[in-house]
């Protein structure tokens, strides 16, 4: 029990989860260590990069959308750690260029990542598989009631709290619009998941 006290505390004093990247990244790079040795072995790219998104992909995007907002260094080394999954999966060397890699793989940077997570969400909103919890924290511009003979109304377009605090800016009421309203109209009226 007097360690969930020191949790609150902390949280309540400093309102970063600088120290959540931290043990993500590091239990990451474990992993990371432990599948370079099964790299030597010889394993092919497609086992070796199924093995990293099932130990390494999975963790950095597990409760990512925690991190929307943080600052670029916040994130860096989330970066870092999908940065060295990519140099290990197509076996880069130190200073080689990972971007072109990243592309080839399919994945999506770390803030973009987020970005997608957030997107995703609002999409399970707007379709109504999202817990209630999440529901009532959005509210479409339609369903306003300053707002009802707006052309906006019509677009599926959530409201963006205003917000005083960058911290503010943070939580899923805000960002979570925000992200969403910048997608492209057809991709918000998409119903179905998997194409989403």
């Amino acid at each position: 029990m007097p360690d969930l006290f020191k949790f609150k505390y902390y949280l309540t004093l400093n309102l970063s989860v600088k120290q959540h990247i931290t043990r993500i990244a590091s239990n990451c790079f474990y992993h990371l260590r432990r599948l370079r040795q099964i790299r030597r072995v010889d394993v092919g790219e497609d086992v070796t990069s199924q093995l990293i998104s099932s130990f390494v992909l999975s963790r950095l995007d597990y409760c990512n959308s925690l991190s929307a907002g943080l600052p670029r260094t916040s994130v860096e080394p989330l970066r870092r750690v999908e940065i060295a999954a990519a140099r290990l999966v197509i076996n880069l060397g130190f200073r080689d260029h990972v971007t072109p890699v990243l592309k080839q793989l399919h994945w999506l940077p770390v803030e973009h990542r987020i970005k997608y997570k957030q997107c995703t969400l609002m999409h399970q909103i707007h379709t109504g598989r999202a817990p209630l919890y999440l529901a009532h924290s959005v509210q479409l511009i339609a369903e306003s009631s300053r707002r009802p003979g707006l052309r906006s109304a019509n677009i599926a377009d959530y409201i963006i709290r205003r917000t005083r605090t960058k911290v503010a800016d943070r939580c899923f009421s805000h960002a979570g619009p925000a992200a969403w309203n910048f997608l492209h109209d057809c991709i918000k009226l998409t119903t179905d998941s998997n194409r989403f």
